[in-house]
C-alpha cells in the first residue's frame, strides 16, 4: 500500500532522513548566494522560460525551504505555494529569493486541507530581475495526459525546471480530487506551481509517493492540488479588509 509525504524543505533534515553522504548536507542558505545565473536554454518554450523566471525560493527563518512562483492578480503581485511550505501565522513574514535577490513576504492566506498558501509582496518589495506570470488558471481538472511543466528548488539545488504529464487522480479523503503527474519531485519541490503548455495554473505540487513496506520513495509520482481549491477573492479578503487603499488588487 501506497502512502505520500509532503515534500519538505532544508537539505540537512532531508538527508540524514534518506541516508546521504555528510559530505552533501550543507544549509540551503549558506550555498544560496553561490549560485550562479546561467543562461535559459533555447530549447524551453516561451511558457517555460516566464515559468522558470517566475520561480521562488519560500525560505523559512526557522529553517527549511520550499518553492512558489511569482504571480499578479489585478495589479498586485503575490507568491503561490504550498501551505506546509508557509506554515506559521497569518501576518508572518518569509524571505524569498531568486537569482540575487532577496525579497519579503507576509502571509495572507492559508488553506491547510487543500495545502495551498499565498503571500503577498508590498510595493516596495517587488523583484526587479524577475516578472510576475499573471494569474490565469485552466477552467477545470486537465484531462489525462496533458503536458505540464515547472520549475523549483529542490533539495540543495538551485533552480531546476521539469516537464512531464498528468498521469491520473486520487480522492483523498478531506482534501477531495488530487492530480497525479508523471514528473520529477523532491525535497524543497513544496510549492512549485504546476502549469500547462499555454501558461495557465493547474495546481500546487505538495508531496510525492512513499512505500513504506518497501521503503521506496516514488520521485517521479508526484501529487497535486488542484487551482480550482483557491478563490482569489476569497483569500484576498482578510488584506483587503487590513489594507485596502495599500493593495491594488482590492481596488
Amino acid at each position: 500500500m501506497k502512502k505520500f509525504i509532503a515534500l519538505l524543505t532544508l537539505l540537512v533534515f532531508a538527508c540524514v532522513a534518506l541516508g546521504a553522504p555528510e559530505t552533501n548536507t550543507i544549509p540551503t542558505t549558506a550555498l544560496s548566494n553561490e549560485y550562479k545565473t546561467h543562461p535559459i536554454s533555447e530549447s524551453l518554450t516561451m511558457v517555460e522560460k516566464k515559468v522558470r523566471q517566475a520561480a521562488v525560493k519560500v525560505i523559512r527563518f526557522e529553517g527549511g525551504h520550499g518553492s512558489g512562483s511569482l504571480i499578479k492578480y489585478k495589479g498586485s503581485q503575490f507568491v503561490l505555494t504550498a501551505q506546509h511550505v508557509a506554515n506559521g501565522n497569518l501576518g508572518q513574514t518569509y524571505m524569498l529569493q531568486s537569482r540575487s535577490e532577496q525579497k519579503l513576504a507576509v502571509l495572507i492566506y492559508a488553506d491547510p486541507l487543500n495545502d495551498i498558501a499565498l503571500l503577498y509582496l508590498a510595493k516596495h518589495e517587488h523583484f526587479k530581475r524577475i516578472k510576475p506570470i499573471p494569474f490565469k488558471t485552466v477552467k477545470k481538472i486537465p484531462a489525462v495526459g496533458t503536458k505540464i511543466n515547472y520549475s523549483g528548488y529542490p533539495s540543495f539545488h538551485s533552480l531546476l525546471s521539469f516537464r512531464g504529464s498528468i498521469a491520473g487522480y486520487e480522492f483523498e479523503r478531506g482534501g477531495g480530487t488530487q492530480i497525479i503527474l508523471n514528473v520529477f519531485g523532491w525535497f524543497g519541490s513544496s510549492g512549485s506551481v504546476i502549469y500547462d503548455e499555454y501558461g495557465k495554473i493547474v495546481g500546487v505540487l505538495w508531496g510525492i509517493d512513499v512505500d513504506y513496506y518497501r521503503e521506496q520513495i516514488n520521485n517521479n509520482i508526484v501529487w497535486v492540488s488542484p487551482i480550482q481549491n483557491l478563490d482569489m477573492d476569497m483569500a484576498l479578503r482578510p488584506l483587503c479588509t487590513e489594507i485596502p487603499h495599500l493593495v491594488e488588487a482590492c481596488k
